[in-house]
């Protein structure tokens, strides 16, 4: 018997945008939403896209990556006075060498989002950091806020699966990102690497979006949609079409995603049939 979000995956696809990242800036895309103005303006552009997750990077006053509350609570604010609660804003927690797992947790307690991205190897990065880790997993759970794990290799997905198999993140079901490449080291994502993280465990009892760096993100996404998962896509990965011309903006990406699944059995879920799928039942 297929589990809740078996049963949704067997019907919809979620499409999660990506439209900034911690490190691209208007040097790399002259579109790419930094302030919280152009983040609304880009939520409000990705409303007809097919996407309904927002995954959500902040920048300080002088354009960097940061986890400032206040730099949060003024985009959040922005986009919903823009879309009001059209589409589910994911914060990130992402370290960028600059934040300590302590100081990642911090900012997800006072903001108290709707959704939250968190580095499992950043967060959680060995046994004895497990304790903690597992309390705020706990806390997360409880205050009905769906977090998605993000993990790079082999051996973080068969960590993160022995870690559900033990209870630590609170949820039976709990959702991942599977990374294709690097930002770091410009290390182009290969679709062929879905099959090789998906042959070491049993994919079945959890969640799973794609991401992919590189020209091979359409690719990758459809990759992710024949095998039951879902698809993160945006300037944060790529930008680039499949032709090999700059996108125009985030919704050009994920707009090509949409016309090329037009005839598949999985149509873009609306952002409340993924909270009805993941979020209702995190408790």
């Amino acid at each position: 018997m297929q589990n809740r979000h078996q049963q949704f995956a067997s019907e919809r696809i979620m499409i999660m945008a990506a439209p900034n990242g911690a490190h691209r800036t208007k040097a790399d895309h002259p579109a790419l939403p930094v302030t919280a103005e152009e983040l609304a303006d880009c939520a409000a552009a990705l409303l007809d896209s097919g996407a309904s997750v927002l995954h959500l990077h902040v920048r300080d006053s002088d354009g960097r990556h940061t986890l400032a509350h206040d730099a949060y609570a003024a985009a959040i604010a922005h986009i919903y006075r823009r879309i009001g609660d059209a589409l589910i804003l994911q914060v990130t927690t992402e370290a960028v060498g600059r934040y300590t797992p302590e100081e990642q947790m911090s900012v997800v307690r006072e903001l108290r989002p709707e959704a939250v991205s968190l580095s499992l190897r950043e967060l959680c990065p060995n046994d004895d950091a497990e304790p903690a880790a597992a309390a705020f997993f706990a806390w997360l759970a409880k205050e009905h806020i769906w977090p998605q794990y993000i993990l790079y290799s082999v051996e973080d997905l068969q960590r993160f699966d022995a870690m559900r198999r033990r209870g630590v993140f609170a949820l039976e079901h709990p959702s991942c990102l599977l990374v294709l490449g690097r930002y770091a080291d410009r290390q182009i994502g290969d679709p062929a690497d879905l099959d090789l993280l998906l042959s070491s465990i049993d994919s079945r009892r959890f969640s799973w979006t794609v991401c992919c760096f590189g020209p091979h993100e359409l690719e990758a996404m459809l990759a992710a949609l024949g095998k039951g998962g879902h698809a993160r896509i945006g300037f944060e990965n790529n930008l680039l079409l499949a032709d090999g011309s700059p996108a125009g903006n985030n919704a050009a990406l994920i707009m090509q995603f949409t016309d090329a699944v037009e005839y598949s059995t999985r149509r873009p879920a609306t952002a409340d049939e993924v909270r009805d799928a993941f979020m209702q039942s995190s408790a």
